[in-house]
């Protein structure tokens, strides 16, 4: 077996780069139990657990897509894992979601999240991005009233790769936090990585799965945090 460099092996270690860091099981669900579990929440959620998995529903006349999450006791670096599929050509996308409802900052507390359609993935920063309340951002953004500096700075706040994933057929993603950094993985290969300071947000405590808008459907589903000492 061949022996891992002292300086590489210190460098894995300073980036968090081994997955064995995120062991401490925070939060797992299977959707095996008839129904959603009691420290799950929703917000403008016609979801439901069915069949074993979790079936995401916006409802036709809802104002906003559906969002089922859980709150946790505030960390900054965490593993989001979830088997998803695409189960038509009707499902656009779904994100995970870190947020910090304590937070004044940016609407909604919104911390950063990741966005997975069938061709592409998007990493984001909101928290110092397009949601961040400083300034007006978020609201003269809605209204379409930014400049040309403040929608350059924005671009800048977000990254997006492509991918091709196949309908019907089931995938596994990992997301995770690593300081400033959120790294993405899908069926075990990087699909993508971007650094922003607003990610490393000390106390992200709700973790959202936000299905835009249908045929969205998701399994073994956790949160990991980091060994503590």
């Amino acid at each position: 077996m061949k022996l891992i460099q002292p300086l590489l092996l210190a460098s894995l270690f300073a980036t968090g780069a081994f997955a064995a860091d995120y062991t401490r099981v925070i939060f797992a669900d299977d959707f095996s139990a008839e129904g959603f579990g009691p420290r799950w929440g929703h917000y403008k959620s016609s979801s439901v657990v069915k069949d074993g998995v979790l079936v995401g529903i916006t409802a036709p006349t809802s104002d906003h897509s559906a969002v089922d999450n859980i709150r946790i006791d505030g960390e900054k670096d965490l593993e989001v894992s979830v088997k998803f599929r695409f189960v038509s050509d009707k499902a656009k996308s779904f994100n995970v979601w870190f947020d910090d409802k304590g937070y004044k900052g940016s609407h909604a507390g919104h911390i950063c999240q990741v966005t997975v359609s069938p061709t592409s993935v998007n990493m984001a920063d909101a928290k110092t991005g397009a949601f961040t309340l400083e300034g007006g951002l978020y609201d003269r953004k809605k209204a379409n009233q930014l400049t040309d500096d403040e929608k350059k700075m924005l671009a800048a706040k977000a990254k997006r790769e492509p991918v091709k994933l196949s309908l019907e057929k089931w995938h596994t993603l990992v997301v995770q936090t690593k300081g400033d950094e959120i790294e993405v993985t899908i069926n075990g290969k990087k699909a993508g990585s971007f650094k922003s300071e607003g990610i490393a947000h000390e106390t992200k405590s709700l973790i959202s799965l936000t299905t835009n808008a249908v045929d969205v459907e998701y399994d073994d589903f956790s949160i990991k945090g980091v060994a503590k000492p």
